[in-house]
Order: C-alpha cells, then sequence, then structure tokens
C-alpha cells in the first residue's frame, strides 16, 4: 500500500512537472525552452485532492554566439547579449486520482544589446540596450493520471494563449528595439502535448526514475510570425531521503534534458538564424518541510547544435547561447 501511495503521490508531481510551461518555451530566441520540462515542480503533496502555489525564478544569460556545434565570432552576430529573469506565478488543483488543472503566468524581465541599423537610437553600426519588463504567455492544462493503477502513467492537453507583449517598445528613431523572437510573447495559440512516466528502483522508492517529454506546435498565429515547432524531454534519477527524527526530506537528483526545435518562419522571422538541437546535464535538489517545498538546479550544456545563416548571405549569423542557466521554485501545498 505504501508502494502504490509513493507511486501516486510522486506520479502527480512529475506530472504537473510536465504541463506547467514556463512561457519561456517559444517567445526567448536562441533555446530557453530548457524550461520546460525536468524536475522543476516533482516534489510530492500530501493529498490526491487539493490546490498548490509555486513561484519561479529562471536566469539565463545568452552572451556567446553559435554557430553550428561550435563558437562563433561575436562580430558574425549583430546580437550581443540577452540577459533574462523569468519571474512565473503558477498554481494547480488535483480533482481527483485521475484528473488535475494546472495555469501559470510568466513575467519576463530582459535586457537586450544588439546593432543598429540606424533606425533604433543611433547610427548604424552602433550597439543599444533596451530593457523590458512585461507578461508572457498564460498556459492552461489539463493532466490525466488515470492510465494506470498507480498513476506512474500519465498525458497533458495543453493550451498556451497570446496574452504576453508581441510588438515591444520602439527605439527613439522609431525603430523596434527587439527582434520579434525576443519579445515575451509570441502572438500565437499553441497547443501543448505531453506525456510522462515514472517508476521506483528499490523497495521504497527511494531511489526512482522519470521520464518525460512535451511538443508545443502554434496552431494560431498573427503578424507574420510563426515559431518553430518544439519537442523537449528529460530523463532522470532521484534519491530521497531524511535523518532520523528530522522532518525535512532532501531529494538530489540529475537528469538529461533534450531539445529539438524547428526554424521559425513568417515574414517577422529570421529562419536562417533560428532551430536548434541540444543536451544538457541538470543536476538538482528538492527540499521539503511540511506543505513547503523548494527546488533548485543548474544547467550545462553539453552538445548543442543551432542553425545559422553562411557566411556573407546575412548582415548576422548565428544564435547567442547561454553557459550555465539557472532554476528556483517556491511551493505551498494548501
Amino acid at each position: 500500500m505504501k508502494t502504490v501511495e509513493a507511486f501516486r503521490l510522486l506520479s502527480i508531481a512529475i506530472a504537473a512537472s510536465l504541463c506547467f510551461i514556463p512561457n519561456a518555451s517559444v517567445a526567448c530566441a536562441c533555446g530557453c525552452s530548457v524550461f520546460d520540462v525536468g524536475a522543476g515542480t516533482m516534489m510530492p503533496t500530501d493529498s490526491a485532492s487539493g490546490f498548490s502555489l509555486w513561484f519561479r525564478y529562471s536566469y539565463m544569460n545568452q552572451n556567446q554566439n553559435w554557430e553550428g556545434t561550435s563558437k562563433a565570432p561575436a562580430s558574425d552576430n549583430s546580437d550581443v547579449q540577452i540577459k533574462t529573469s523569468f519571474y512565473t506565478l503558477g498554481g494547480n488543483f488535483t480533482i481527483d486520482r485521475a484528473w488535475t488543472v494546472m495555469a501559470e503566468l510568466p513575467i519576463y524581465s530582459r535586457r537586450f544589446t544588439s546593432t543598429d541599423d540606424g533606425t533604433v537610437a543611433g547610427p548604424a553600426g552602433s550597439l543599444y540596450t533596451a530593457n523590458l519588463t512585461d507578461l508572457g504567455d498564460m498556459t492552461l492544462t489539463v493532466m490525466y493520471t488515470g492510465l494506470s493503477q498507480d498513476m506512474s502513467t500519465g498525458l497533458s492537453l495543453g493550451v498556451k494563449l497570446p496574452t504576453g507583449n508581441y510588438t515591444g517598445p520602439t527605439g527613439p528613431l522609431g525603430g523596434a528595439e527587439f527582434d520579434r523572437d525576443t519579445l515575451p510573447g509570441t502572438g500565437s495559440t499553441d497547443v501543448v502535448i505531453g506525456a510522462y512516466h515514472i517508476g521506483g528502483l528499490n523497495s521504497d522508492n527511494s531511489l526512482a526514475y522519470f521520464a518525460q517529454a512535451r511538443y508545443q506546435f502554434a496552431a494560431l498565429t498573427r503578424n507574420d510570425y510563426r515559431p518553430g515547432n518544439d519537442l523537449n524531454g528529460a530523463l532522470g534519477l532521484t534519491w530521497s531521503f531524511s535523518a532520523r527524527g528530522s522532518q525535512i526530506r532532501v531529494t538530489p537528483l540529475v537528469q538529461l534534458i533534450g531539445s529539438y526545435r524547428e526554424r521559425d518562419s513568417g515574414a517577422n522571422a529570421d529562419p536562417l538564424n533560428s532551430g536548434y538541437r541540444r543536451l544538457l546535464l541538470a543536476p538538482g535538489v528538492e527540499a521539503r518541510l511540511g506543505k513547503v517545498r523548494l527546488y533548485a538546479d543548474v544547467e550545462f550544456p553539453i552538445y548543442q547544435f543551432t542553425n545559422a545563416a553562411a557566411s556573407g548571405t546575412s548582415d548576422t549569423s548565428g544564435q547567442l547561447v547561454a553557459s550555465t542557466l539557472f532554476k528556483a521554485q517556491l511551493a505551498y501545498d494548501f
């Protein structure tokens, strides 16, 4: 009975991590969708029916130009740096052992440094820096966990709504300060499909594994921009323990996160310099005390391939990537 209960609790939490979709997914150039999957909300709740609220902070500093599988000269890319903090508020309500509904709303705080073409803030070839803090796209998700008795396998279906800013501010000379793919919103309505499976590796399930996948595509678009279809997956191991007599439960974990994104399309897209493949290693830790849960991880790319325009065919070649990514989350179960 304890084994079934452990599976049930863990599966609810892991499935939630599948479906909580920070809008970093398709509204950020060069691969923010790393935050879409993984163990960010993989912490059990006390009951099969209840309400949880959580706050997530994620950070990424994209300051390396990348072409194909290697670092490229900064001079190839007219963009210099994209530094972003993501503040995401979310909640989920578990109706019963088979159904959970979820919602989340992100806020972007972004600092974008690029080369002026003479229409934004200064003469052509000069650098300018633009700052923007605004709402991203809201995501609503329903999750079904009734495929197996122990709820160790489940499916999810969600919709990303175009609530975020997809037009952006203009500079003193009237030109757009941000590229279309660096704005908080995509302007599109997206469908999100997910699946997960978890399992224990020892008798008390203190050692466990999880696998999950998520596919997102734009169903409705506007303003001549369509974000590329996005496939992300995660495979991880967790080890849960607590000291004798302690009410604090700690769960170290390690996971591999893989991503594949197709090129953006449309008159306002940059198809030559969008789309990527990558694999990241992400060690992390979860801690729980009563109804309070804390999660944090650090993510390191171990392989990445970015599409890039051929040298001489465009004024920009390559995509900005980050060497390290950070994520932390605080949750409360009512």
